[in-house]
């Protein structure tokens, strides 16, 4: 299952690795940096689409991550992992306090980060499933590990954000996503209304790797919803 999450660092280079990482896990990352930017996105969480988690660097530009936490504590249950060059022992005490569900201390592996969110999802009766990473049926290969997608043995060349969309729908496999979660996800939450984008984009896919573009084979539509990638072999 895909989780939603807020990920509060003013460190553009750690943020985007972050952001990476945790989106090709098959999670829907927003990221913030500077507790402006993350109070405002957490008061206009567009409707149905609330965050099941929030990562929070505490020394942000125009603030410290502490009063962020108070406000995510008031908001709602969902966890709130700080992630923070902090080590001292009474910093983590005062934090988990306070509220956060977890305390990791930079630098941390991305493998660590992962379970510690599982872990923070399952205390909270919310199970985060692994995302499909591998995507092999009727002669079509999508490896996102690798980046690599063939059809029947040929390379298929893909732009940036054709790239994206195949890969959000395939770690989505099976599941029909909705045109608001695909652009969310792959363009962000300033393109919800722009449902355009994802038909235009979902055609150009199918030209590269459906055999008849025109009765699609792998990308299905979801009337009224969005789409869906027809499950693995």
């Amino acid at each position: 299952m895909s989780i939603r999450i807020l990920l509060i660092e003013d460190d553009r280079e750690l943020g985007k690795a972050l952001r990476n990482s945790l989106s090709t896990e098959g999670h829907s990352v927003v990221t913030a940096a500077s507790l402006s930017e993350a109070k405002a996105l957490l008061a206009n969480q567009p409707a149905g689409q609330a965050f099941d988690l929030y990562l929070l660097d505490l020394g942000l530009p125009d603030g410290d991550g502490k009063s962020f936490l108070e406000l995510a504590r008031r908001a709602g249950s969902a966890p709130v992992i700080v992630i923070s060059a902090r080590p001292h022992e009474e910093s983590k005490i005062e934090l988990l306090d306070a509220g956060a569900d977890d305390y990791l201390v930079k630098p941390f592996s991305v493998g660590e980060l992962l379970a510690r969110i599982r872990v923070a999802l399952r205390h909270r009766g919310n199970l985060a499933q692994p995302a499909t990473l591998l995507y092999q049926r009727d002669g079509l290969n999508v490896d996102l590990l690798k980046r690599e997608i063939t059809l029947h043995g040929a390379e298929i060349k893909l732009t940036p954000t054709e790239y994206e969309l195949l890969a959000r729908l395939v770690r989505s496999a099976g599941q029909a996503v909705s045109h608001r979660q695909l652009l969310a996800d792959v363009w962000g939450p300033e393109y919800l209304e722009y449902t355009q984008y994802t038909r235009l984009y979902v055609g150009q896919l199918r030209a590269k790797i459906e055999n008849n573009p025109a009765d699609p084979h792998f990308i299905l539509t979801e009337t009224g919803v969005g789409y869906r990638m027809l499950a693995g072999a």
